[in-house]
């Protein structure tokens, strides 16, 4: 069985509810419970937080003994070498995904500090995203 550990950053914690019109209506949790039954034969854990040590430790926690680690890093995505040090550091491959088309947003969306060490980049397929990054580890 693939273990596959799904890791969302700052604010994430409030999809369905934060801006509905970029990030949809449906939560992260009720999602989680279609990707389980969609993927029976992955073991899909989730992780998530508001601090950018958190995500850290968590990466390290599963980065030596998991099949892959799925990242929505939010906006520490545009600011943390601290997460890219922490990517490069582990032996699991990261998929690196984000809900919306981040260049379709705001300049300072367009600029990833860990797109360099992960394994790819899935952007602007809403929570599909999280899918496809699945079906890249199988």
């Amino acid at each position: 069985m693939k273990k596959i550990q799904i890791i969302n950053g700052p604010n994430l914690n409030l999809l369905g509810k934060r801006e509905p019109t970029v990030y949809g209506s449906v939560s992260f949790e009720s999602y989680l419970d279609t990707l389980r039954a969609q993927y029976p034969q992955c073991a899909i854990s989730y992780f998530q937080s508001n601090h950018e040590g958190g995500l850290i430790d968590k990466i390290h926690e599963v980065g030596f003994d998991h099949d892959g680690i799925i990242l929505n890093a939010g906006a520490y995505t545009h600011t943390s070498i601290a997460l890219h040090d922490a990517i490069k550091s582990v032996k699991t491959p990261v998929v690196e995904v984000h809900i919306s088309n981040v260049h379709a947003r705001e300049s300072f969306r367009h600029l990833s500090m860990i797109s360099s060490v992960c394994k790819g980049v899935i952007i602007g397929f809403g929570l599909d995203s999280y899918r496809l990054a699945i079906e890249s580890f199988l």
